[in-house]
């Protein structure tokens, strides 16, 4: 029985041992769905005990966090690209929210805490300083010259607080009857438009 021992090849430090963990979160999601990956698959997947996975994760929504954290660099590539030709300010948050509504959902690993129903684990770890971070990144990225409006370096964080808790009220509260892709896109514009162009 293999439950013991990480199948023989024990890992080097605890930052390879929670690496390894996190992996083996992630095969299970890939095969099982969030849905039905718990700490005890997990463990097994690894070959050790259930007690060792909480050893470094104390429970399934901080390990799924940290399978969703793995995926973001994938994700953050994809918004990338879609965001290569926007140039406006207000065009780049619009559609940096309505690219994440249509993905998130589907996202195998971001979007895995709102398939198995960890909303509020989703969204603490969304609005999360490492995620800030993320968001910056993907702000900065852009080709927008977000200088010329008066958006320093410094404040990328705070606006991508913003579009990150925007964007989680629009996953969590969708309207009813539930808006399309462009009312969306006119709804950010609107509101959120004039006071990036004031910013400066």
């Amino acid at each position: 029985m293999r439950t013991r021992g990480w199948q023989g090849d024990l890992p080097r430090d605890e930052d390879e041992a929670r690496e390894r963990i996190v992996a083996a979160a992630t095969r299970c999601v890939d095969r099982l769905g969030p849905t039905k990956t718990n700490i005890a698959a997990v463990a097994t997947e690894l070959g050790v005990t259930r007690q060792t996975v909480y050893r470094y994760f104390p429970g399934l929504p901080d390990l799924l966090v940290a399978v969703a954290e793995a995926g973001t660099a994938q994700f953050l590539a994809r918004m990338e690209a879609h965001l290569a030709n926007v140039t406006s300010p207000a065009e780049a948050v619009a559609e940096s929210i309505v690219f994440s509504l249509n993905t998130i959902p589907t996202e195998p690993y971001i979007g895995l805490l709102l398939q198995a129903g960890e909303n509020e684990v989703f969204t603490r770890g969304v609005t999360s300083s490492h995620a800030m971070s993320y968001g910056a990144q993907m702000l900065r990225r852009t080709p927008v010259d977000w200088d010329s409006i008066g958006v320093r370096d410094g404040d990328f964080e705070s606006l991508a607080e913003i579009v990150m808790r925007l964007m989680v009220s629009f996953l969590e509260y969708p309207a009813d009857p539930p808006r399309t892709d462009d009312e969306v896109r006119a709804l950010v514009r609107r509101w959120l438009g004039p006071a990036l162009a004031a910013h400066g």
